[in-house]
C-alpha cells in the first residue's frame, strides 16, 4: 500500500508546466510539513515535500493554492531517476497528489477560500468542507 496524508504550509506558488507529448497540465509546488517533536531549547524541524498535480487535479492546486497557505494534501510517494546531459545520475522522491484540500481556518485564509467554497460548494473541495484546522489542534499525523 502507497499511501500519504500530508499537511503543511505552500512554500511557493505552484508552478504550472505541460506535458510535451500530451499537452497534460502539471502543476508543482513543495509543502512544509512541521516535524511532530521538537527537542527541548530547539526550534521545530520542518520537513520540504515535493508535490506533482496531475490534470484536473493541478488545474485546482495551480489556481487556489497560494504560498503560504496551509494545505492538505493525500497521495502516493513516487520515485524517479534520469541521467542528465554530463552523464551524473539524478534521484527524485515526490508525492503525487490524488486530493487536495483547503487546511487554512477560514478567519486566516481570508477572501480566496472562503469565497470559493461559498461559490463553488463542498464538492469542489472534494467533498469536504469540514476540513479545517487551526494552529492550536494535534494532529495525529
Amino acid at each position: 500500500m502507497n499511501k500519504v496524508i500530508l499537511m503543511g504550509r505552500l512554500t511557493r506558488d505552484p508552478e504550472v508546466r505541460y506535458t510535451q507529448t500530451s499537452n497534460t497540465l502539471v502543476a508543482t509546488f513543495a509543502l512544509a510539513v512541521n516535524r511532530r517533536f521538537v527537542r527541548q531549547g530547539e526550534e521545530r524541524q520542518a520537513d520540504f515535500i515535493n508535490i506533482v498535480a496531475w490534470g484536473k487535479q493541478g488545474e485546482f492546486c495551480s489556481k487556489y493554492f497560494k504560498k503560504g497557505q496551509q494545505v492538505g494534501v493525500i497521495g502516493r510517494i513516487q520515485t524517479r531517476n534520469w541521467d542528465d546531459d554530463k552523464g551524473q545520475k539524478h534521484y527524485v522522491t515526490e508525492v503525487v497528489a490524488e486530493e487536495a484540500y483547503f487546511a487554512d481556518s477560514k478567519r486566516e485564509a481570508g477572501e480566496g477560500s472562503a469565497n470559493f467554497e461559498n461559490t463553488f460548494g463542498a464538492e469542489a473541495l472534494g467533498g469536504n468542507s469540514e476540513f479545517e484546522v487551526t494552529a492550536n489542534d494535534d494532529l495525529p499525523f
